[in-house]
């Protein structure tokens, strides 16, 4: 993490915290860095399926497979 950082002090419910961290096999920060990441990932993934429709793309598939 070279970028700036920020304590928090955040009530969040115990056995949500542990699950997560099982499910990521990380520690606490990571864990909340990861599902934070992941929430900016999934408003872009939104964002992109607004345009669906509105942009033409032509692929050649047997050059992108190459």
């Amino acid at each position: 993490m070279g970028d700036a950082v920020k304590k928090v002090t955040a009530n969040i419910p115990a056995e949500l915290l542990e699950r997560a961290r099982q499910t990521t096999g990380l520690g606490i920060t990571e864990t909340l860095v990861a599902g934070l990441e992941e929430l900016e990932r999934s408003r872009k993934r939104s964002a992109l399926r607004g345009l669906r429709g509105r942009i033409r793309i032509e692929l050649d598939l047997e050059k992108t497979r190459r």
